[in-house]
């Protein structure tokens, strides 16, 4: 039995207290919130929507977190102390081991995609894997069906189907 599509809508989803840890915070009194709305079955992926009011902080970044600003605005410093502006409609990866510093003047609001790295060879023998099991299921390996046309999107997304959460 497959694992059934997740449909969400991050900019109205009713999100969860996510506090900051205090040691991170720098200026004011920033309340952040969030909400795991799927991830994939082997619990290395989830998709969160997550939002904060005003203030500064570090982020540390445990996983790969790619993330799709939907409103608000933060201003995010790099390592190299470069500053950048981030709107909605933006998009930023933050590799897994990196830090920042936000600052969000009023609020912010994003949908997130967080991944745990994996070592590059354990990652090829998953990739190879897909492959064969994907010649044998008759999918392309990637999980769309052979006869749908290349540029379509296909409901079933291989190994790493997303769940409930």
């Amino acid at each position: 039995m497959s694992n059934p599509v997740i449909f969400a809508a991050p900019a109205d989803v009713e999100l969860d207290p996510a506090p900051i840890p205090a040691d991170w915070i720098i200026e004011g009194h920033p309340q952040a919130r969030s909400k795991r709305l799927a991830a994939s079955a082997d619990g290395t992926c989830s998709i969160m929507a997550w939002s904060c009011t005003a203030g500064r902080f570090k982020w540390h970044y445990t996983v790969d977190e790619t993330i799709h600003l939907i409103s608000g605005e933060v201003f995010v410093t790099g390592e190299n102390n470069n500053v950048r502006r981030v709107g909605p409609g933006d998009m930023v990866f933050f590799p897994a081991g990196s830090v920042s510093t936000w600052y969000i003047p009023d609020h912010v609001r994003k949908f997130a995609v967080c991944r745990h790295s994996m070592p590059r060879l354990a990652g090829f023998a998953l990739r190879a894997f897909n492959k064969i099991a994907g010649i044998i299921r008759g999918c392309d390996g990637a999980g769309a069906l052979d006869s749908a046309p290349k540029n379509s999107v296909s409901a079933e997304a291989g190994p790493a189907r997303a769940k409930t959460a």
